[in-house]
This record gives C-alpha cells, sequence and structure tokens, in this order.
C-alpha cells in the first residue's frame, strides 16, 4: 500500500486520526513515517504535548508500517503498547517513525521513534514498542 493509501484506510477506520491532523510522510514495507501537527488543544499544563496525543501518533505509525508490509488488514489491532517519554516535546510537530521489528503469523512486534523539533535537528521525545494481533494468515 502506498502512503496515501495507508492514510485513506486510517482515516476512515479511526475518525480521530483525521480530527488530529494525522499524515502519513512515507511507507515502504517494514516502515513508516508519520506526523501529527502542533494544535494548543493537544498542550497539557506544563506546556508539552499530551501523553495520549503522543501514544495516539505512536500507535497509529505503528498500524501504517504493518499496513505498508502486508497490505490491507483492517481487523489487525493493538495487542500491546509501551511509551517511554524520554523529554518534553516543543510546541510543535510531533514526527513517529515505525519501524517493524518482527512479523510473524499472528503478531507483529514494532518500534517507534517520536520526534521533535525543526527538521534535520529532530530530537527523540518518546521511545514506543508494541505489538499487533493480526487477522489468520495463510503460512508462506
Amino acid at each position: 500500500m502506498t502512503a496515501e493509501e495507508i492514510q485513506t484506510l486510517i482515516c476512515a477506520g479511526v475518525p480521530m486520526a483525521k480530527d488530529i491532523g494525522f499524515t502519513i510522510q512515507a511507507a515502504g514495507s517494514g516502515y513508516a513515517r508519520a506526523k501529527v501537527p502542533f494544535n494548543q488543544r493537544m498542550v497539557r499544563p506544563g506546556g508539552t504535548l499530551s501523553g495520549p496525543t503522543q501514544m495516539a501518533l505512536a500507535d497509529a505509525a505503528m498500524y501504517a508500517a504493518i499496513l505498508a508490509t502486508l497490505g490491507k488488514v483492517e481487523m489487525a489491532v493493538t495487542s500491546n503498547l509501551s511509551i517511554n517519554f524520554l523529554q518534553k516535546p516543543e510546541p510543535m510537530d510531533l514526527v513517529a517513525e515505525a519501524t517493524v521489528l518482527k512479523m510473524g503469523r499472528r503478531l507483529a512486534f514494532c518500534e517507534v521513534r517520536l520526534l521533535s523539533g525543526e527538521p534535520g535537528e529532530e530530537l527523540l521525545v518518546a521511545h514506543v514498542t508494541g505489538s499487533y494481533a493480526l487477522p489468520g494468515r495463510p503460512k508462506a
């Protein structure tokens, strides 16, 4: 699937993605880069982007990387997500780089780097690992 096809599928299936401006910047087998544009409504006390915003971006980026790898698997669902908040994101766009670490028949394991800052000077603000339960697939 192309980045545009993945974005259309995610926004149709998860309307909140469209509400927060979620976009897929790039996608290829085992990889996706996604972005949520800065919006003042996403800022929590202390001036940082909220944890739920960061988790939503990471989760959708993992799904995008899986779709880029397997094609249209709408029934793939998050089975685990663990996030380590490393530093306060700047009040600006947030970017996620998702990588599929292992693709099994029933589970996909992913890693996501959440980045904040000017392009080329982005800082790692959170590290995410997660897994997706996959619908039954035939043996290769």
